[in-house]
């Protein structure tokens, strides 16, 4: 059992990541001795320094700090890094506690009141949207969140009362998920994803029902509808469903767009909350605040307290991002790397500028995943006006023969694709008469995004 009370000092192998991160904030907050390495430096990396937490990029270990005290000193490590890593080695060799980022998360929800968002989509939007109407009201929280929220431009909440409620992203990648036992839960969707941890949809879906398993006694589990729950795994919780388009017992209803933003009233088993503006774009982002509300009004947060902040909620980076908006040319970065993810991502900026062109930057992420969904990659992608696909993404992975961008371009209807390289942007824009412009990808894509900006403030003729 991890007991984080009794330890000094933490060092994070991978501590760039948007999970190790939080992570990193919370332990320095806490008075921690926090440091660690990444493989290369990034804005994230950049924060972290500039609050405190040395960072290396080099896996050397001269550069690994003093580690006095091995019973008080903690090492945590994302599966990101590879085994054969040196510093990974040298502290397995010398016998280090050396856990998991899930298996930390796990250990600081145990004497919480923890709502555990899962799904292989949509997870990190709901987190966050929970986390703010909590932070926004009288309740609270402590929010370990996926992405950087934008109102408050990090991916840790700390509680300014003595708010027992932890929100946490339960990511179902490597079993992480499986680590916590919560109130309360959200599944979004299950749609087959992480083939390579998991082997087929099936044992996918058998995760899922595990954790729905561990969800505590009198607890509740809040799910979208049209996701095939399996209630047979724990008869001693509350279920409920929620929805932005079909009969649940949390619904958005009256849905309309008007000057730019989504104008509904909530149904649910509290009643009807009327008269919720988000201005945050994207039809799924009001099915994703459809379940956060559900989750805070269960959690003790009023109908008014909702009502008045759903209008400042600024959204999540990489999530929907309108990066860039002149009037005549618009640029949004997501982080969309799934299929169900790039078809509502397109259908969302479709409803939100319709009739207009759109033209679509896609970096694919991981073989594998390329391997197993290149048809739905490809069905996504026409539904754009114009497609660049960008080459993969391998994260952890090594190459698969036969895997690559083109897999996905041979297989697309749209007649406007083309193959591409991070080395072509973003000169290779020159070659576009843009009008909508997106950015789709969980890789390094994100680091198109400033260079992209820049093109556009630099008045290009587009």
């Amino acid at each position: 059992m991890v007991e984080t009370d009794k330890i000094d000092q933490v060092y994070l192998l991978g501590i760039g990541g948007i999970g190790m991160s939080a992570l990193a904030r919370y332990f320095h907050f806490a008075g921690k001795q926090v440091s660690g390495y990444d493989k290369t430096p990034s804005p994230l990396t950049d924060e972290l320094v500039a609050e405190g937490i040395p960072v290396h990029f080099k896996d050397d270990l001269f550069l690994v700090p003093s580690l006095s005290e091995k019973e008080r000193t903690m090492i945590i490590f994302t599966p990101a890094v590879p085994e054969h890593f040196a510093e990974l080695a040298w502290l397995r060799q010398n016998n280090f506690t050396i856990l998991k980022r899930s298996e930390v998360l796990g250990a600081l929800s145990r004497d919480k009141c923890c709502l555990a968002i899962a799904g292989t989509h949509g997870k990190t939007s709901v987190t966050t949207m929970t986390a703010y109407l909590l932070k926004e009201s009288h309740v609270d929280c402590i929010a370990f969140m996926g992405g950087l929220s934008r109102n408050y431009g990090t991916n840790l909440l700390l509680p300014a009362n003595d708010s027992n409620l932890m929100v946490a992203e339960a990511d179902e990648f490597d079993r992480s998920f499986l680590r916590l036992f919560p109130e309360m839960a959200v599944i979004t969707w299950m749609d087959p994803d992480h083939l390579d941890i998991y082997g087929t949809a099936a044992n996918l879906v058998e995760a899922f029902a595990i954790f729905t398993g561990q969800i505590r006694e009198g607890g509740v589990l809040l799910y979208r509808k049209g996701v095939e729950i399996d209630r047979s795994w724990n008869t001693g919780i509350h279920y409920f469903s929620y929805s932005a388009s079909e009969e649940a017992d949390f619904r958005a209803i009256h849905i309309e767009v008007k000057d730019g933003a989504y104008h509904f009233d909530l149904e649910s088993p509290f009643g009807i909350l009327e008269g919720i503006t988000l201005h945050y774009p994207g039809m799924m982002n009001v099915e994703n605040l459809t379940a956060a509300m559900a989750l805070a009004l269960l959690n003790g947060v009023t109908g008014e307290e909702i009502v008045a902040s759903v209008p400042n909620y600024k959204g999540v980076e990489r999530r929907f991002d309108i990066r860039y908006n002149d009037g005549k040319r618009v640029y949004i970065d997501d982080y969309g790397h799934h299929p169900r993810e790039l078809e509502a991502t397109i259908r969302s900026v479709r409803h939100l500028y319709p009739g207009r062109k759109i033209t679509g930057i896609f970096q694919p992420h991981l073989f594998t995943r390329t391997r197993d969904f290149v048809d739905g990659f490809a069905e996504s992608l026409d539904l754009l006006d114009e497609a660049l696909v960008m080459e993969i993404y391998p994260a952890r992975e090594e190459p698969i023969p036969g895997v690559d961008a083109g897999m996905i371009l041979d297989k697309m209807k749209l007649k406007s694709k083309r193959r591409c390289s991070a080395m072509d942007f973003p000169a290779i824009l020159d070659d576009y008469k843009l009008d909508i412009l997106l950015t789709l990808g969980a890789g390094d894509i994100d680091r198109l995004v400033n260079p992209i900006v820049g093109y556009l403030k630099g008045g290009k003729d587009a």
